[in-house]
C-alpha cells in the first residue's frame, strides 16, 4: 500500500507560500501593545460624549477621533483573524482571538454613544453644519444612513448594553469557525491502486470535488458527509440560535421581519432580493438540467449523483498548473483594466498578499481581507488545479476593489453594500475566462475554458443562489417559531436542491447535510448576493467584449466609488438598472448559450 505525503504543519510550509504581516503589525509584541494602548486613546472619542452634535465643530472632531480609532481596530482585528485562519487549532491564536473580542466589545461599548447621538440630528442641521465645516462633507453618507436608521433606533442605553453583548453576537460564527478549522477529521481514502489519500475539508472543496475519477470523487464525498453526519444536531443548534438572534433583534427593532432587517444593511429592497432567487432559479434550473444529463451522458455514469455535478466533463484533459503560471495567467488576463489596476494585481502577487500553502487547521475556502491604510490579505490553499486560478483571480478582485477604494476614499466610505460587492471578484473569473479563451488553439481546449467558466456560475448562481434559498426558507420556519433542527434544515436543504434539478440528479440523505458547509449563513443574507454581483459583472462583461469604448473606465470609477452610494444607484453607473429583471435574464441567457455551446461541441 502507497501511502501520499501527509499535510504539513503550518511551521513546515515554505515562506513564500505565506503572507506577510509585518506590513499590519512589525512584531506580535507591536500587536499587544497596540491592543493595550487603545483601549487608553479610545478617550479621544468618548471625551465628546454629550457633546458629540453641540456644534459643527465638536461632529468634525468627533467624527475623525472615531474614524481614526476604527482604522486602528481594523487592523487589530486584521491581524488576529489572519493568524486565526492560518492555522485555528493553535491555542494561541485562539487565545488571541477571544482576547481581541474582548476587547472588541468593550470598546465598541464606550463608543455606542455615537451613532444614539447622531440618530438626534435632523436633516436641517446636518445641512446647516455642511455650511460650517466642509471637511464634514466625506461623513456625508454615514449621516444620511443613520437618518434612515432612525426608526429602527433603540434607547440609548438598550444600544449600549447591545453592544456590550458583542461577543455573544459574534459567539454562533467564531464557533463555528473554529469548529471547523480544529474539530473535524476525516477518513482518509483509497484509490484504486490501493495509494491512501489525505482528506480534508479544503481538499474536498478544491480538489476531490473536481476529480477526474468517479470513484475518488464518490469516496471522498462518503468520507466528507460521514464527518458532517457526526455534528450535525451541533451545527444545527448553532445555526439555530444565530438564527434566533437575528430574529430578536429585527422584532426588538421593529422590523416587519428579519429579512427586512437584513435587507436594510444591505440598502436592497425585498423586489431586489426575490428577483435574484425567483427568476434565476425558474430561468436557470432547465439550462443547468441539461448540462448535468451532458456530463452524465459524457461520462458515462451509471446515475448522475449529487457529488459528481461538478465532475469535468473530459476527464482526461485537465491541464494542471503551478501557482506561478496562473499568476502570469490573471496578470495577463486583467491588463485590460488599465495600468493601475494591473500594478495592485502585481504587488499582491510579489509582495506576499497571498496566503496559499495547504496546512493542517488552516481555514477552509477562500476570502480577502482588506484592512484600510495597509492592503488586501487573501487566502487560498492552492492545489495546481486550473480552477484554483478562477479561484485567486476571484480574490484579487476583492482585493483590487478594496485598494482602489480605501486610495480614493475615506475608511467610512469604502465599504460598498454585500449586494454589490461580489462584482468586482466575479468581473476578474469572466475577464480570465475570456483571455484563456482567446488563447485557446483546439476544440478540446476551448471546451474546457467554457467549463472553467460555467464552474462560476455553477458556483454564484447555483451553490450560493440555493444556499439563498435555503436561507429564505428558514427565516419563514424561525419568524413561524418553528425549531430548527437538524432533520428540518436537512430536509428543506435536500428539497431546494431536489426543487432545482429535478429527475437530473439522484439525491442521497447526505445532500441535506451540505447546509453545514458554508459560513456564509452567519454573515446575514449574504449568499444570493453573489447571483446580484454576478449578474452585474457579465453585463459589464458583455460591454467590454463588444468593444463599448468607455465600459472599462466605468468599472473602474464604480469600483474607486466604494461605499458613497446606494448599490442600485452605483450599479446604474454602469448602465444597469437592477430593480428590474432585464439583467438577470441577459445573464441566464448568456449561462444557456454556453451550454448551447458546449452541447453542440460533443455533436
Amino acid at each position: 500500500m502507497t501511502q501520499k505525503t501527509k499535510r504539513k504543519k503550518r511551521s513546515e510550509v515554505q515562506v513564500k507560500e505565506t503572507w506577510c504581516l509585518k506590513d499590519l503589525f512589525k512584531t506580535y509584541e507591536d500587536w499587544q501593545e497596540e491592543l493595550d494602548v487603545i483601549q487608553i486613546d479610545v478617550r479621544d472619542v468618548t471625551s465628546l460624549k454629550g457633546k458629540l452634535t453641540s456644534s459643527s465643530s465638536y461632529l468634525l472632531r468627533g467624527l475623525q477621533a472615531y474614524e481614526k480609532i476604527q482604522e486602528r481596530l481594523i487592523r487589530l482585528a486584521t491581524y488576529a483573524h489572519l493568524l486565526l485562519q492560518t492555522d485555528g487549532s493553535h491555542p494561541d491564536y485562539q487565545s488571541d482571538f477571544t482576547r481581541l473580542n474582548a476587547v472588541l466589545t468593550k470598546i465598541e461599548t464606550k463608543l455606542s454613544f455615537v451613532q444614539s447621538e447622531l440618530r438626534t440630528l435632523s436633516k436641517s442641521q446636518i445641512e446647516t453644519f455642511f455650511k460650517e465645516q466642509a471637511d464634514l462633507h466625506k461623513y456625508k453618507k454615514m449621516l444620511n444612513d443613520v437618518l434612515e436608521k432612525k426608526p429602527y433606533t433603540l434607547d440609548a442605553n438598550i444600544e449600549e448594553v447591545l453592544a456590550a453583548l458583542g461577543d455573544v453576537h459574534r459567539a454562533p460564527y467564531m464557533i463555528y469557525e473554529r469548529s471547523k478549522s480544529s474539530d473535524f477529521v476525516f477518513d482518509s481514502i483509497q484509490s484504486e491502486d490501493e495509494t491512501t489519500l489525505p482528506m480534508s475539508f479544503a481538499l474536498y472543496e478544491d480538489r476531490y470535488e473536481l476529480s477526474p475519477h468517479t470513484d475518488i470523487r464518490r469516496k471522498a464525498y462518503d468520507s466528507f458527509i460521514k464527518t458532517l453526519n457526526r455534528y450535525k444536531h451541533t451545527y444545527a443548534a448553532l445555526y439555530g440560535t444565530e438564527v434566533t438572534r437575528q430574529v430578536a433583534l429585527s422584532r426588538l427593532r421593529s422590523y416587519d421581519s428579519v429579512t427586512q432587517m437584513l435587507l436594510e444593511s444591505q440598502q436592497v429592497t425585498e423586489k431586489m432580493y426575490a428577483n435574484q432567487l425567483d427568476i434565476i432559479q425558474t430561468e436557470l434550473a432547465p439550462h443547468m438540467q441539461r448540462y448535468a444529463q451532458l456530463k452524465k451522458d459524457q461520462l458515462h455514469l451509471d446515475e448522475m449523483r449529487f457529488c459528481d455535478l461538478q465532475a469535468p466533463l473530459d476527464p482526461t484533459f485537465n491541464p494542471e498548473t503551478t501557482y506561478e503560471e496562473a499568476t502570469s495567467m490573471i496578470i495577463e488576463a486583467l491588463k485590460v483594466m488599465g495600468k493601475e489596476y494591473s500594478e495592485i494585481i502585481e504587488k499582491a502577487i510579489n509582495n506576499r498578499w497571498i496566503d496559499y500553502s495547504d496546512n493542517i487547521g488552516k481555514a477552509t475556502g477562500a476570502f480577502c481581507s482588506s484592512p484600510y491604510g495597509v492592503h488586501p490579505y487573501i487566502l487560498i490553499t492552492w492545489t495546481n488545479t486550473m480552477r484554483g486560478a478562477f479561484v485567486l483571480a476571484h480574490e484579487l478582485g476583492h482585493a483590487g476593489h478594496f485598494y482602489l477604494a480605501g486610495k480614493y476614499q475615506n475608511l467610512l466610505n469604502t465599504r460598498p453594500s454585500t449586494y454589490f460587492v461580489e462584482a468586482p471578484s466575479t468581473m476578474n473569473e469572466l475577464l480570465l475566462a475570456n483571455y484563456l479563451f482567446s488563447k485557446a488553439d483546439d476544440k478540446r481546449m476551448k471546451r474546457w475554458v467554457i467549463e472553467q467558466l460555467l464552474g462560476t456560475y455553477y458556483h454564484n448562481f447555483v451553490t450560493h443562489l440555493l444556499e439563498g434559498e435555503f436561507q429564505r426558507r428558514v427565516y419563514r420556519h424561525a419568524e413561524k417559531g418553528t425549531p430548527l433542527t437538524a432533520q428540518l434544515l436537512s430536509t428543506e436543504k435536500r428539497e431546494v436542491l431536489e426543487r432545482f434539478w429535478g429527475d437530473a440528479i439522484v439525491f442521497d440523505d447526505g445532500a441535506g447535510l451540505t447546509w453545514m458547509r458554508q459560513p456564509h449563513y452567519y454573515m446575514g443574507l449574504y449568499p444570493y448576493t453573489y447571483s446580484a454581483g454576478l449578474t452585474i459583472s457579465t453585463v459589464v462583461m458583455q460591454q467590454i467584449k463588444a468593444g463599448e469604448k468607455k465600459a472599462v473606465d466605468r468599472w473602474l470609477e464604480v469600483l474607486k466609488a466604494g461605499g458613497t452610494m446606494k448599490p442600485i444607484d452605483l450599479i446604474q453607473k454602469v448602465g444597469i438598472d437592477m430593480s428590474k429583471q432585464d439583467a438577470i435574464c441577459e445573464a441566464v441567457r448568456y449561462v444557456g448559450s454556453l451550454i448551447d455551446e458546449l452541447e453542440k461541441s460533443y455533436e
